[in-house]
């Protein structure tokens, strides 16, 4: 397993709309002042053709690689437990995204919480948070705010865009908003629609903080946060992370805590514990209101009606229009997104003659495999982003980049 590489990383800022170039998000809304936070890790070639863009998941942020202590405003919710790089294990000279052959490229989501323009920044018209005032935020509206980025670091067309899980949708959205603007598309762990279990399980973390009395309709800033509500949401979203198995062998080490009492339930069980010990961990270091806004993009995720087009079929034609190339992992001990969404993926890009490779990878780990076992997934990543685009039947063995 590849061991963390403490090099220091810094977050960086891009100002992706300005009074004179003001964003407009699929609702409508527009903001004469936005700003995306990212980092890079390797450099740009002299042709800027070695970029790969990395969507982080749910609960993820732009810190993928490397170590970080600190980003500028965040305060105590930049906590020790996100300082190393969420996909280090993937990102660094060597590694599965290899910083020696290619500049990495991960950015906050717009209306998330570690630096992005997101409820939690200060409206300028108002001087206080935007709270529930900021605007809905859709997956196009990530998508098209990080082109934005790669306008901003003079990036045409990138090598990849990579993402897993919720980023595995995002990098959909890219591949058909944007088709000139990637060659090679890579989802891990993630599908073509948002099923209705997900949509179930989603829900139910939507409903546990919009009924937190703390909530106030997302107006809690300088008071007491929905804490209860979000470590509940937490909870719900976990168990579909790690597989069951895997709950109850990380639970056998937690104590039960003298101070885990409800109202009037004591807990009882180790299990019970661990599920506590990470919602309230969880609640330190993410707002409420960039949980919301996350989960009410992916309720609504509609790559369809965001490329405008009238089906799936009419939607990945626009990759095969373009030439792309895609690789697809499964989990086979997903529960978050069941094996079977990827194969209807592969099989949806097979009816319009994109070549895709399908990589089921065999885990006791459930959802979390792909940020916990890069043994699994280096491999084929390396092989695909190193040595070509598959051409017919076959693989080119030519190198895609000097």
């Amino acid at each position: 397993m590849s061991s963390p590489h403490f090099v220091p990383v810094e977050t960086r800022f891009a100002r992706i709309a300005t009074p004179d170039r003001p964003f407009r998000f699929g609702c409508g809304v527009e903001l004469e002042e936005l700003v995306l936070a990212y980092e890079t890790h390797g450099s740009l070639n002299a042709d800027h053709s070695n970029a790969i863009l990395v969507f982080h998941a749910l609960s993820g942020s732009h810190h993928a690689g490397g170590f970080c202590d600190d980003v500028p405003g965040l305060g105590e919710r930049w906590t020790a437990d996100v300082h190393q790089g969420w996909w280090d294990r993937f990102i660094g000279p060597g590694k599965a995204l290899d910083t020696d052959r290619f500049f990495i490229i991960c950015a906050n989501y717009l209306g998330g919480c570690y630096g992005s323009s997101g409820p939690a920044s200060i409206n300028p018209q108002t001087g206080r948070p935007y709270g529930p005032d900021f605007p809905y935020v859709g997956t196009g509206d990530v998508v098209r705010s990080q082109a934005l980025l790669l306008d901003h670091l003079g990036i045409e067309k990138l090598h990849a865009v990579v993402g897993a899980s919720i980023g595995g949708l995002l990098t959909l959205n890219f591949a058909t908003l944007f088709p000139d603007r990637v060659r090679l598309v890579v989802s891990i762990a993630s599908g073509l629609r948002t099923t209705v279990l997900t949509r179930l399980t989603v829900f139910e973390q939507v409903i546990a903080i919009e009924n937190d009395p703390h909530f106030r309709g997302g107006h809690y800033y300088g008071g007491r946060e929905p804490e209860y509500g979000l470590a509940l949401a937490r909870m719900i979203s976990h168990k579909t992370f790690v597989h069951l198995d895997s709950i109850e062998r990380r639970a056998r080490s937690e104590l039960v805590q003298a101070g885990d009492q409800l109202s009037w339930y004591r807990v009882g069980h180790n299990v019970e514990s661990y599920m506590l010990h990470q919602g309230k961990k969880f609640v330190k270091r993410f707002d409420a209101n960039t949980y919301l806004r996350i989960c009410d993009m992916w309720l609504r995720f509609d790559p369809v009606a965001d490329a405008g087009v009238d089906s799936i079929h009419d939607l990945l034609s626009i990759s095969q229009r373009a030439g792309h190339h895609w690789l697809v992992f499964s989990i086979d001990s997903d529960y978050c997104f069941y094996p079977e969404e990827q194969a209807e993926l592969v099989k949806q890009l097979e009816k319009v003659q994109v070549p895709a490779m399908h990589i089921t990878v065999h885990s006791a780990k459930g959802h979390d495999s792909f940020l916990l076992e890069p043994e699994l997934y280096t491999p084929h990543l390396s092989y695909v982003l190193r040595r070509g685009v598959k051409c017919g039947d076959a693989w080119d063995s030519d190198d895609m980049v000097p």
